[in-house]
C-alpha cells in the first residue's frame, strides 16, 4: 500500500511522489527529515508539529474532505484557498481544479457535498490594463496553481498561482493574516467577495469600504451546509488593508456580476447593500476591488471574523493580531499546536516513521474541530454565558472515538464542549445532534449527544463541578432527550413517542404528534437503545436506582429489530425494520453495502431510502450493540458462529473502513474470547486503508472521527463509549506516554518484545504482536482484553503490555463486559 514502508528502510526513504502534483514534495521531505533527525538525536526536546502532514485526506478520490488551512486548535477560522470542483473543505489537491480565492472560514472532514463556509474570499489579481479590466467574477478570475507548490504545517498554509502570485496565511482563534507576494514590478489588485461562498447560499448583506482607514467591513446572511435550507446564519468580516500604515491604497471600488454577461464595476464607490434575489438561481456575485500604490512586492491583509457584528470582527483582529507580524502570529500558533500534540509522546526512535507521521497528523486533525466560537453567538445562543462550540458535525460521527480520546488527555476542552451540549438543551429544548454554521443540522441516528455527555460524566463526575458542569443539569438534558418528543425531530431529539409505545421505532407508523423523515427505522432503534444506555450510565453515577433499571431495560430494545428468520450468505438472523403490528419488513441485508448490485439505491437521509438503515447495510448494523455484544453473540449462535460470521463480514467485502457503524467490528473478536483475531484484523484495516498521502483516509474524516479511530488503532486501544473501558489490542508503537495536565497525571504504555516487523499485514510468522499479559503499575490486570480509565489513565503510572508470537491466546480472564451478562454493574 502506498505510504507503508518497511521499518528498516523507512528512515532513509524520502517520499517524493508527484502522482497528484499537489502538495509540494517538500512537505514530505521536510516531515521525513524531521522524524529522521529526532530519531538520530534521541533528544527529549521534540517539535511534534514537524511530524504533521495537513494534506492527508485532501485528495479527490477518497473524499477525505480535510482542510489543510492555517488554524489554531479548535480555531473558529481556518484559512485556505478554495477550489472549483468537489471541495467541501474549500481545498482540494486535484491539480485539474482552479483556485477561486482564499477565505478564512471552513470546516474540516465533513461530508457536506455543498461545502461549508468559504465566505469572504479574496483573490489576488494582475490587471495590467487597470481597474475596469480586472476579472472579478468567480469564473473569470479562477486560476490554476503552479505544480507542486502547495505547502502547509500547523499554523501555516500557502500555495502559488500559475501567474507567480504566492498566497500565504496564518491565524489566531478568530482572526488571521494573509500574505501575498507578487511578481516584481506588478501592481497588486485584489477582489474581495460579499456574496460568494462555497454552497452559493448568499441571502443578502452589506459591504463598506473606508478608504481613509484602509478598512473593508462585510456582513451577510448565508445558508446551512447540512440542514434545512430555510435556516440562515450571519457572518461578518473586517479586512484591514494598510498593514499598520506600511501599505497605501491606489484604486478602490465595488463590483457586481454573474455568469451571463453582467460585469459592472464602480470605481470610487464604497457601499453595497444587496438583498436576497428571491427569483431564485445562483446569487448575483458582488464585492470590493482595490489596488496598491508603488507596486509593492508583498501585501499583508489583516482579517477578523465574527458571528456577532462587523465591529466585533474588527475588535477580534485588533485584539488577537494587533500589530504583530506574520512570523509572530505563526510562531504563537505553532506553540499552541506543540502544547496540544505533546499530550501524547511516543518513542520516536523505535517507531516506524510512517506510524509517527500518521499518529501526529491524526492528533492534529483531532484538535482542528469543533470550532470554538465562544463569545461569537447568535440566534437563541446570543449572549450566552456558556462556552459555545460550533461545527458539531455530527454527534453520530464523533461519539464513538473522538470524545473517548479527548477523555484521556483533555478534560478541560471536553467540559467546554459538554457545556455547549447542555446549553443547547437550555436554549432549544434538546441537546444538539449536529450543528453547522451556527444552525441545527440533520439528525442521523437520534440524540447521539447523549453518549457524548455520558462519556464525560462517567469519567469525570468527580471533577465535573470544578470543570463547570452541573451533573444534575446534564442528567436533566439526557432525560429530556430520552423522554420528550420534539414536534420536529429532523434536527434535534428523537421520535421517542412511538419508540416508547412499541419498544422499537416502527416502519410506516401513524405518528400524530411529531414530524420527521420516517426512514432508518432499524438503525434508529439501534442508536436509540445505545443512547438509552448512555442515560443509564449517568443515572448510575448519580445513584438513581429506578432510572438505572428503566434505562437498562430500554437499552435492550435493540433486540426488538432482530429477525432470526432472515438468511444471507448462509448466516441466520439480521436486524430489520419492523411494522407497528410486529411483523418485519424484510429487506436484503446486502442492500446499501459495498456488495449492493442495484443500479439505483438511496442509503442516507433521502425519503426513498427503504433499507431501514442510515448510510449502512443490515450486514453492517447487525453488529451494533456496543454495550451488550455478549448477548449479540448468543443471538448469532455462539462464539464460533459469531467469529466465522465476522470473518465473512470482512472477507466478503461488507466492511466499510470509512463508515462509523463499522468502527467497532474489527475488535468484535474480543467479546468471543479470541482477541488475537482482533489484532490481525486491526492490522488489516490500518495497513489497507490508511497511509500518509493525500488519499490516506478511506472516506470523510468526519470531524476527526476517522483521525481518532486511527489514533486508537495505532495506540493499541479501542474505547467502549459511555463507559470507562478501553479494549486492549496491540500497539503499533513500542512506548508512549499520555499526559493529562488537568489531573496532573502521566501514563506510560510500554510494549515489551515489540518488533517493528509487526507493523504489517499479515503479521509475519514468529513476530511478536499478540498480547501475552497486561500489568498495571506492576500488578497483573484482571483481563488482557480491556482496562479501565480509573485504574490507568486517571491515576497515571505504568502499563506494560507483553507481546508474543503465539496467536492462540484468549483474554486470560474476563472478556469485555456486556450489560445483560452482569457488566457495568457499578459506577467507578
Amino acid at each position: 500500500m502506498v505510504g507503508w514502508l518497511p521499518a528498516s528502510v523507512a528512515v532513509t526513504v524520502v517520499w517524493i511522489g508527484t502522482t497528484y502534483a499537489q502538495p509540494s514534495p517538500e512537505v514530505q521531505t521536510r516531515i521525513s527529515a524531521a522524524i529522521a533527525g529526532a530519531q538520530a538525536s534521541k533528544s527529549t526536546d521534540i517539535d511534534y508539529t514537524a511530524f504533521v502532514n495537513p494534506f492527508i485526506g485532501t485528495d479527490y478520490t477518497n473524499y477525505g474532505d480535510v482542510c489543510p488551512g492555517a488554524s489554531v486548535p479548535f480555531g473558529m477560522v481556518k484559512f485556505t484557498t478554495d477550489f472549483t470542483g468537489y471541495a467541501p473543505a474549500g481545498y482540494n489537491a486535484d491539480p485539474s481544479q482552479k483556485a477561486r480565492g482564499m477565505s478564512p472560514m471552513h470546516d474540516s472532514g465533513t461530508g457536506s457535498s455543498l461545502g461549508t463556509y468559504g465566505n469572504f474570499e479574496v483573490m489576488p489579481l494582475l490587471c495590467p490594463s487597470g481597474f475596469d479590466t480586472c476579472t472579478t467574477t468567480l469564473q473569470a478570475r479562477e486560476r490554476y496553481r503552479k505544480n507542486d507548490s502547495d505547502d502547509a504545517y500547523p499554523g501555516y498554509f500557502s500555495l502559488t498561482l500559475d501567474n507567480d502570485i504566492k498566497m500565504e496565511a496564518t491565524s489566531t482563534r478568530r482572526a488571521g493574516l494573509e500574505r501575498f507576494t507578487f511578481p516584481e514590478g506588478s501592481q497588486p489588485y485584489f477582489v474581495l467577495d460579499l456574496a460568494n461562498d462555497l454552497p452559493a447560499s448568499f441571502a443578502g448583506g452589506t459591504l463598506d469600504i473606508d478608504p481613509e482607514n484602509g478598512r473593508i467591513t462585510i456582513g451577510g446572511h448565508y445558508g446551512s451546509s447540512f440542514g434545512p435550507g430555510e435556516y440562515q446564519y450571519q457572518a461578518f468580516a473586517c479586512y484591514d488593508l494598510l498593514n499598520s500604515g506600511t501599505q497605501k491604497l491606489s484604486e478602490y471600488g465595488i463590483w457586481t456580476g454573474d455568469t451571463y454577461g453582467l460585469d459592472a464595476k464602480g470605481l470610487g464607490q464604497t457601499h453595497l447593500n444587496l438583498s436576497q434575489n428571491i427569483i431564485g438561481g445562483t446569487p448575483y456575485q458582488s464585492g470590493a476591488l482595490f489596488s496598491y500604490e508603488d507596486n509593492p512586492k508583498e501585501v499583508i491583509l489583516r482579517v477578523g471574523i465574527s458571528f456577532v457584528s462587523t465591529d466585533q470582527a474588527c475588535a477580534n483582529a485588533e485584539e488577537e493580531i494587533g500589530t504583530s507580524s506574520f512570523e509572530e502570529i505563526q510562531k504563537a500558533s505553532k506553540a499552541l499546536w506543540q502544547e496540544k500534540l505533546s499530550k501524547i509522546e511516543i518513542d520516536i526512535v523505535n517507531t516506524p516513521p510512517n506510524v509517527t507521521e500518521m499518529l501526529y497528523s491524526s492528533l492534529y486533525r483531532a484538535s482542528l474541530t469543533p470550532n470554538n466560537a465562544t463569545l461569537e453567538t447568535q440566534g437563541a445562543f446570543a449572549n450566552t454565558t456558556s462556552f459555545y462550540f460550533d461545527s458539531l458535525y455530527c454527534s453520530w460521527d464523533t461519539f464513538r472515538t473522538f470524545y473517548p480520546l479527548m477523555t484521556l488527555h483533555s478534560p478541560v476542552e471536553f467540559a467546554q464542549i459538554v457545556d455547549t451540549y447542555i446549553d443547547g438543551w437550555r436554549k432549544l429544548g434538546w441537546m444538539p445532534e449536529c450543528r453547522a454554521n451556527n444552525l441545527p443540522g440533520w439528525t442521523q441516528g437520534g440524540s447521539s449527544g447523549d453518549n457524548i455527555v455520558a462519556q464525560f460524566a462517567v469519567n469525570y463526575h468527580n471533577e465535573a463541578k470544578a470543570l463547570g458542569i452541573d451533573l444534575d443539569e446534564l442528567y436533566a438534558a439526557l432525560v429530556t432527550d430520552g423522554q420528550v418528543n420534539p414536534p420536529e425531530w429532523n434536527t434535534m431529539g428523537r421520535q421517542v413517542n412511538v419508540y416508547k409505545q412499541f419498544s422499537y421505532v416502527p416502519f410506516a407508523v401513524l405518528d400524530t404528534g411529531s414530524t420527521g423523515r420516517q426512514t432508518r427505522e432499524g438503525s434508529r432503534t439501534l442508536e436509540y437503545a445505545f443512547e438509552d444506555f448512555g442515560i443509564r450510565q449517568v443515572a448510575q453515577v448519580l445513584g438513581k436506582t429506578e432510572d438505572v433499571e428503566y434505562y437498562t431495560n430500554r437499552s435492550y430494545w435493540y433486540r426488538n429489530v432482530w429477525d432470526a428468520t432472515v438468511d444471507s450468505d448462509g448466516y441466520q438472523g439480521f436486524m430489520q425494520k419492523r411494522f407497528s403490528n410486529g411483523t418485519f419488513y424484510n429487506t436484503d441485508p446486502i442492500d446499501c453495502s459495498p456488495k449492493d448490485t442495484r443500479s439505483t439505491q438511496e442509503c442516507s437521509l433521502q425519503e426513498d431510502n427503504q433499507s431501514g438503515f442510515y448510510e449502512s447495510s443490515s450486514w453492517e448494523y447487525s453488529w451494533y450493540a456496543p454495550h451488550d455484544t455478549g448477548y449479540l453473540i448468543e443471538l448469532m449462535g455462539g462464539n464460533t458462529t459469531f467469529t466465522n460470521r465476522l470473518d465473512h463480514f470482512f472477507e466478503a467485502g461488507y466492511y466499510l473502513a470509512g463508515n462509523e457503524p463499522s468502527f467497532q467490528t474489527p475488535i468484535g473478536y474480543h467479546y468471543a474470547n479470541q482477541p488475537w483475531r482482533s489484532v490481525d484484523r486491526v492490522r488489516d484495516v490500518v495497513i489497507n486503508n490508511f497511509n500518509i498521502d493525500t488519499a490516506g483516509l478511506p472516506g470523510n474524516d468526519d470531524q476527526a472521527a476517522m483521525a481518532t479511530l486511527l489514533s486508537f488503532h495505532l495506540l493499541g486501544l479501542y474505547p467502549v463509549p459511555s463507559t470507562t473501558h478501553y479494549l486492549v489490542v496491540s500497539p503499533f508503537i513500542p512506548k508512549y506516554t499520555i499526559h493529562n495536565s488537568y489531573l496532573n497525571t502521566s501514563t506510560t504504555v510500554t510494549v515489551t518484545n515489540y518488533s517493528s516487523a509487526s507493523v504489517a499485514y499479515p503479521i509475519p510468522d514468529g513476530v511478536p504482536a499478540y498480547v501475552k499479559s497486561v500489568a498495571i503499575n506492576g500488578v497483573p490486570a484482571k483481563s488482557r482484553c480491556y482496562i479501565d480509565f480509573y485504574d490507568t489513565f486517571r491515576v497515571g503510572g505504568e502499563i506494560e503490555i507483553v507481546v508474543t508470537e503465539d496467536k492462540t491466546y484468549d483474554c486470560g480472564g474476563l472478556v469485555p463486559e456486556s450489560l445483560s451478562m452482569g457488566g457495568f454493574a457499578s459506577a467507578r
